[in-house]
């Protein structure tokens, strides 16, 4: 896990500049830092040592030649099979799993090396015969790279902030279309970033800028294809496990201690009970939630005393909600409105004292169907067969006059559960406002009022899937990448800790979209088929407990309007501002 920073600006004058972007990333990658650049190309690199500690395994890396050079943040999941694919032609210099990197481009270029790596990766490649720089992004999104075009100067960067220093927030235009968009969806959706020409790398996507013409080409590498083909329940259990338990050994190689975060939920508890068979000392790390009915600890404790971890758990409070929420902001440089951000952050820095890489369970509800809004919208779906003509316009202008009254209350209740299409009962299900709720920060920034609020949910709605393979696609390319993975990595890289996700291999991805429906939801329950296939690994009360999400008690803790406060409007004023 590190820090990547580059651009096509490198002359000796813009050495400080290109510096101060790059230690903008320092807690990214506090272990070791390095630069490569020549008269047209600035490539740095902020590296947290987990592969090949020694010098050799430092970035960025280049060939015996110098003609290719690359920097890597993230992990390449099956670098050894790889590495003794390309061994009998390239000379490796480190055991590093990012020189799979440069040398599987050598031999199969851009196309075949995305076609063969399996990982959590952002990476560039810069070709100097060929005078391109290719960025790319893992297909789940695990990783993140954003970058810019102006001014014909080409950059890019792990994290906002680095190209905020590099350009300045002078030429950094603030898109208030971006703003508009969180009051939807709680983040800014890719691949809009907070300014207008500053853009996040979709995941699953590559880029190639072009030197000589200053061109920039971005295209998918991959599709996730969600036809269901035939399985047998018998089969798909055996399967899922041989898959999780292939893909948690695969994370599992690490020359720094690793542990696992175990929430008691069932994902993290399928995670650290397949890590416990393969490695003889794990830790598993839980917070402790000050709060009856949101604390989960009790489950985790049950689950790692049943396979024998070293267990830890740190406690969260009111105060530890109160210190870290105004610091949201300057962990994601946009507005973010997840406030499971904190105790993520909390786990991860209670963790970092004993461990430097963690397993996270994160993944398994939209790959197996675990979130209670699939329900909720399969009960919504059958309640508005038909819908009501005309019922829309008379809700919408009905909420106005009657305002917050009694018969208000009602009319948004009949509304909810009778009348919204489907993206706008989703959005409400997910936290979001509706277009009439937004007025006033429409008319504020002058949005169309032909603007699409649900673009980023209606571009990855397909209509043709049944509804909760839908929805499980739906979350899988917008809210995991853009919310769930986005928080897990600043969260936990302020802290220098990297975070793996077995959960979204490849081979388990493409796996649980294969599944038709009947298999998926066993008996007709959430994650039925997780449940069944590991009926015989963990207690009964964690496989049927219900979903618990990672979240705070605001209400229970006097911290509701203050944290609505400091996440929404605070964050949009002042990110507006920034």
């Amino acid at each position: 896990m590190c820090g990547i920073f580059g651009s096509t600006i490198s002359m000796p004058t813009c050495l400080e500049r290109l510096r101060r972007a790059l230690d903008a990333l320092s807690h990214r990658g506090p272990d070791q830092w390095g630069e490569w650049r020549d008269e047209r190309v600035y490539v740095g690199h902020r590296r947290l040592s987990i592969l090949d500690l020694s010098e050799r395994g430092r970035q960025p890396m280049a060939d015996q030649e110098g003609r290719v050079v690359v920097a890597v943040n993230g992990e390449i999941y099956n670098f050894q099979g790889l590495r003794r694919e390309l061994e009998p032609r390239h000379a490796f210099t480190s055991q590093s799993d990012s020189e799979v990197v440069l040398h599987g481009y050598k031999e199969w270029g851009i196309e075949g090396l995305l076609e063969r790596i399996d990982g959590m990766y952002a990476f560039c490649i810069y070709d100097v015969d060929r005078q391109r720089i290719y960025l790319a992004r893992d297909r789940a999104g695990i990783k993140p790279i954003y970058y810019a075009l102006i001014n014909g100067a080409f950059a890019w960067a792990s994290e906002l902030k680095a190209l905020r220093e590099f350009f300045g927030r002078d030429r950094l235009e603030p898109d208030v279309t971006a703003l508009y968009d969180f009051l939807t969806y709680l983040y800014v959706p890719a691949p809009k970033s907070l300014y207008r020409n500053v853009f996040k790398l979709e995941p699953g996507h590559c880029a190639c800028f072009h030197l000589s013409s200053g061109r920039l080409d971005i295209k998918p590498y991959w599709h996730l294809d969600a036809t269901s083909r035939e399985w047998s329940e018998a089969e798909a259990c055996e399967e899922l496990v041989r898959l999780v338990d292939e893909s948690v050994k695969e994370q599992l190689v690490s020359d720094v201690p690793v542990g696992v975060f175990l929430s008691g939920g069932l994902d993290s508890s399928i995670v650290a009970e397949s890590a416990n068979r393969f490695s003889s000392h794990i830790q598993t790390f839980t917070i402790q939630v000050d709060e009856p009915g949101h604390d989960e600890s009790p489950f985790a404790r049950r689950l790692a005393d049943q396979i024998g971890t070293e267990h830890h758990v740190r406690s969260c409070k009111a105060e530890d909600a109160t210190e870290w929420i105004g610091r949201i902001q300057d962990w994601y440089d946009e507005p973010f409105g997840d406030l499971s951000a904190i105790p993520t952050h909390l786990v991860s820095r209670f963790s970092r004292e004993k461990i430097v890489v963690a397993l996270s369970g994160d993944g398994g509800d939209e790959l197996f169907g675990g979130y209670r809004w699939y329900s909720a919208m399969l009960a919504h779906a059958r309640r508005r067969t038909g819908g009501w003509p005309g019922a829309r316009r008379w809700t919408s202008r009905s909420k106005q006059w009657l305002g917050k009254s009694l018969l208000g209350r009602a009319i948004r209740r009949l509304e909810f559960d009778y009348v919204l299409d489907d993206l706008e009962y989703y959005v409400r299900l997910m936290g979001g406002l509706l277009p009439e709720d937004k007025r006033k920060h429409a008319r504020q920034w002058e949005i169309d009022p032909d603007y699409d609020d649900y673009w980023h949910f209606r571009k990855h709605w397909r209509p043709e899937l049944p509804l909760r393979t839908r929805l499980q696609f739906l979350d899988f390319r917008t809210y995991l990448p853009d919310d769930i993975l986005t928080k897990v990595d600043r969260a936990s890289m302020q802290v220098a800790l990297e975070v793996r996700v077995p959960l979204l291999s490849r081979k388990l991805i493409e796996f649980a979209f294969s599944l038709p429906e009947s298999v998926r939801y066993a008996d007709g329950l959430l994650k039925g088929l997780v449940k069944k296939a590991y009926r015989n690994k963990l207690p009964p009360d964690i496989l049927f407990k219900p979903k618990q999400g990672f979240s705070l008690p605001l209400k229970a803790w006097d911290l509701a309007d203050g944290a609505r406060t400091s996440i929404q409007e605070r964050i949009l004023r002042e990110g507006y501002s920034r």
